[in-house]
């Protein structure tokens, strides 16, 4: 079936100001783009024609970082991103219990609580949550991901006590005389997690039908699973397998997880869809969150004596990471929220370079994950590397004054530096790490071209991007990143038909009101996977 769309404006990405009148579609492909006579030409006499009613066409959204499976498991638990208190938060968890019908063999389970916005800046740590349950385990992650906290029955089950050394990596909050207090961070609560984990209640189908709907009202048709363990990605091939894939996902195995394994024993998958999933490299995590002062500095925090935060690795780890992803030829994304981490990243990638041979023509175009805080000297060794920045651009607004706070005026304004990376020709894309935040791409848009923190402080004018460099990093650098440009980010003839229709065009709306902007129609393969009524 052929599909012609006219009378909107059609926003190619094929150049800054290169818009076409008439878009033609068959089956999954775009066919021709240009003047509606051209494209009337082009069509069939049956063809169907699509009046877009003066609103705006442009490339689907892709992607740049997030984590569908974790998406997917958040969604079954009680949303905790809205709670201002802690009295608010028990009551959430006390009516998640009564309404999921969950007992002592099961467990009680939050996510996307802000220490940053609750009372005294403080975590719900288990005297809290003993209030919900003293007998059914209780866990509740931060926003952040890379930290949590859990009553006394989930401490038992995960065998955390007074006597346990903090984990290399982590931390395990401690009341004065030694005990756990509940509070866990980084490779902690990862422990707790892999302790209690099998005990939530997890239906994958409607888990994934939910998470698969938030990404295409926002207009999302690529989506990465940015940290794959084993058992996700066997997860999600069952999902491809029984054709459940809506989107195109992306997955990336932990370098520490058998990520050398799952492509060896995946080979269908390994850099190629099968059924909408691919395997597109490994992923590594080398510090933690900049909000929840985890994140690896280079320089202390403000007001916290000579603390930088920590790594996950020591440099002989991650040196084995980066040799191993180089040897293998595969594209590796690594977390880096703080500078130290950068120059950690940045100095073992440049020795893989050097010691494995036969690498110079490779194009393996490694990315930085969240660049936070990377510095300019380090864009530049980007530079060299043609290694690619995708920036949780909307750090700036969701803890903009948190930074101000915990790094200072002048770290703080180079947040997200999406203005100098993009001075460097990098293929700059954005991010929202969902289920940190929500996948919406015209959000961080606005975040970049406007750098407005929710206090409504102006933090970095200098840093802001122009709103076509914005589309550009959701869109054809998006593309970039997973080896797909020739397929995807633009509409030109011969590329999938991955298309959303906007209810304005961004390009000619206040930058101030971009945020605002709705996503009408998502299409996916030339066919409409999701629309709203005006």
């Amino acid at each position: 079936m052929q599909k012609i769309y006219v009378n909107g404006t059609i926003l190619t990405m094929e150049g800054e100001g290169d818009i076409a009148e008439a878009v033609l579609t068959e089956g999954k492909y775009i066919r021709c783009v240009g003047s509606e006579a051209e494209v009337r030409k082009a069509a069939s006499p049956d063809a169907q024609e699509i009046d877009l009613q003066g609103r705006t066409m442009m490339p689907a959204f892709i992607d740049g970082h997030s984590h569908i499976t974790m998406a997917m498991q958040m969604s079954q638990a009680a949303d905790l991103t809205e709670c201002g208190d802690f009295d608010e938060m028990i009551r959430l968890l006390r009516a998640y219990k009564e309404e999921n019908g969950i007992t002592a063999e099961g467990m009680i389970s939050g996510f996307g609580y802000d220490h940053n916005f609750l009372p005294g800046g403080c975590h719900p740590v288990k005297k809290y949550l003993n209030q919900v349950s003293e007998e059914i385990p209780v866990y509740v992650a931060h926003v952040s991901g890379h930290m949590g906290c859990a009553n006394d029955a989930a401490l038992h089950l995960a065998g955390i006590t007074r006597d346990t050394p903090d984990p290399e990596g982590g931390k395990i909050g401690r009341l004065s005389d030694g005990e756990p207090d509940g509070y866990l961070e980084e490779s902690a609560a990862v422990m707790l997690q892999r302790a209690i984990g099998q005990r939530a209640a997890f239906d994958p189908v409607r888990a994934l039908e939910k998470a698969q709907k938030l990404y295409l009202e926002n207009g999302v048709t690529t989506v990465q699973d940015g940290a794959s363990a084993e058992q996700t990605v066997e997860l999600l091939k069952q999902m491809a397998q029984s054709g459940r894939l809506k989107v195109d996902v992306v997955a990336y195995p932990l370098v520490t997880d058998n990520a050398g394994k799952v492509f060896d024993e995946n080979p269908e998958y390994a850099g190629k869809y099968c059924h909408r999933l691919k395997l597109g490299g490994y992923k590594a995590v080398l510090d933690g969150s900049p909000q929840g002062k985890s994140a690896w500095l280079s320089r202390p925090y403000e007001d916290s004596g000579d603390y930088c935060g920590y790594p996950w690795f020591t440099d002989e780890q991650v040196e084995e990471f980066m040799r191993m992803a180089v040897k293998d030829g595969r594209q590796i994304l690594v977390h880096c929220n703080g500078d130290a981490a950068s120059e950690q990243y940045l100095n073992a990638y440049e020795k893989a370079l050097a010691s494995v041979k036969g690498t110079a023509q490779r194009d393996l175009r490694p990315v930085m994950i969240h660049c936070q805080t990377v510095r300019e000297d380090q864009l530049d060794r980007m530079q060299k590397l043609h290694m690619i920045p995708s920036i949780f651009i909307g750090h700036v607004y969701y803890w903009g004054d948190v930074h101000l706070k915990n790094l200072g005026e002048q770290r703080a304004r180079r947040i997200s530096p999406s203005r100098p990376a993009f001075d460097r020709c990098l293929k700059v894309n954005f991010h929202q790490d969902t289920p940190v935040t929500k996948p919406n791409m015209l959000h961080s848009v606005w975040c970049a071209v406007n750098r407005i923190t929710r206090g409504g402080k102006l933090l970095g004018e200098e840093q802001r991007c122009t709103v076509y460099e914005a589309l550009q990093a959701v869109t054809v650098n998006g593309a970039y990143a997973y080896f797909e440009e020739d397929r995807k980010g633009t509409i030109r003839a011969g590329k999938l038909a991955d298309l959303v229709i906007l209810d304005r065009n961004p390009m000619e709306t206040p930058k101030e009101e971009i945020r605002r902007i709705r996503v009408l129609e998502t299409i996916k393969d030339g066919e409409t996977v999701m629309r709203k009524d005006d």
